[in-house]
């Protein structure tokens, strides 16, 4: 091992990276929650309580019925975990990318550092609620396997929909923190889009709602919307379904991420002059 890294600096260069950002994000998620008592619990009570005043709202009190296809219609409560469902990957979409637009011009002395390695900052806030929506997902998971009384298989497949999801919120995150340094009007009207990207998203009315001359297009061009339908096919449904979506996601989701990445490092040259 020590004589493959001397042969291959750039594998030990990227060794070094991951450390770093590996306790980049560690010291992140322990700051979110430093001096309270619960900590980082906090994460999971927060999404707890979401998840049960979504059921309760939409299903005990509204009585929203949703049909799907293998849940009976009579299952008053599913609306609410259909909902959290499509809400677990939006939060930490737009809360990490939030988060990283605002990642460069908070880090000023590390900016100005000449060794430190500029491209994992906008990374930490990515992964950082990544990691926390990890928690408000095995409460899903829970709950429908308690009012369902079943697990699907299909969850092994999960990590293949947090591989685009993470590609596509960290080249947005490059994307807009680059563009924070030398425009300071990004993150309020990043604000706006994701507003607006919420509602044209189907994650609060189902996918069947949409005109059939949009859907498709809604489910192929717009990734957010592919994300949470695969979430939900995976832990309600339990069935494979959209696998050309998926992949138009993967080619999407590298695309931005590309695009993004170099933006950044196209632009981080002139961050110390600004900062």
């Amino acid at each position: 091992m020590i004589n493959f890294q001397k042969k291959n600096p750039k594998f030990q260069d990227w060794s070094l990276k991951f450390d770093l950002l590996r306790m980049l994000v560690k010291r992140d998620l322990e700051a979110r929650y430093k001096g309270s008592v619960l900590g980082n619990l906090w994460s999971v009570v927060n999404q707890l309580s979401q998840l049960l005043i979504y059921t309760y709202v939409f299903s005990v009190v509204l009585k929203v019925k949703l049909s799907l296809k293998g849940i009976p219609e009579e299952n008053s409560l599913i609306f609410g975990l259909w909902l959290f469902a499509g809400l677990v990957p939006w939060i930490a979409f737009t809360t990490g990318l939030t988060q990283a637009t605002n990642s460069v011009v908070e880090q000023t002395n590390l900016v100005k550092k000449v060794v430190f390695p500029l491209s994992l900052l906008p990374l930490v806030p990515v992964f950082s609620t990544l990691i926390e929506s990890a928690f408000g997902l095995i409460i899903l998971i829970i709950f429908v396997a308690l009012r369902m009384g079943t697990l699907h298989e299909t969850l092994a497949l999960l990590p293949l929909i947090w591989l685009p999801q993470l590609l596509l919120t960290s080249g947005l995150a490059y994307f807009t923190a680059s563009l924070t340094v030398f425009f300071r009007d990004i993150p309020q009207t990043l604000a706006v889009v994701l507003n607006l990207w919420f509602y044209l998203t189907p994650i609060v009315y189902p996918i069947d709602v949409v005109p059939e001359t949009v859907r498709d297009w809604v489910l192929w061009l717009n990734p957010i919307a592919a994300i949470a339908q695969l979430y939900r096919d995976l832990i309600l449904i339990g069935e494979i379904n959209h696998g050309g979506e998926w992949l138009m996601l993967m080619v999407i989701s590298l695309v931005i991420f590309s695009g993004g990445l170099w933006v950044y490092q196209r632009l981080r040259s002139g961050f110390a002059d600004v900062l």
